[in-house]
């Protein structure tokens, strides 16, 4: 068990099984999925990323807020648990999310 700065320790990740590949062909076929699955979760966040920002500017057109915090502790706490790396995570999505509405204009 990992222990962050904060002191606090981390629960281990309940990760799927894979099977450990033992040859270099099998480490190919592994990367390859890697790859695929890096494709995916690019194409995902881009797609996030727009949705938040046409969130954002219709939040701004009717006079809403621009951030809503609590909405971002509920996304914050699904990320929660991969541990730390996840919470980090879920923090980079989201300022992305924000782009300007996150800064002064």
């Amino acid at each position: 068990m990992r222990t962050t700065m904060d002191t606090v320790p981390e629960q281990p990740i309940d990760l799927p099984t894979i099977a450990v590949p033992i040859d270099q062909d099998g480490i190919d076929v592994l990367r390859i999925e890697i790859d695929q699955i890096d494709a995916e979760l690019l194409t995902l966040v881009k797609r996030r990323t727009a949705i938040s920002h046409a969130i954002g500017d219709a939040r701004a057109s009717i006079g809403g807020p621009r951030v809503v915090y609590s909405r971002e502790m509920a996304i914050l706490d699904r990320f929660r648990d991969l541990g730390q790396a996840g919470t980090d995570l879920g923090m980079l999505l989201l300022s992305l999310g924000r782009g300007k509405l996150g800064r002064s204009r």
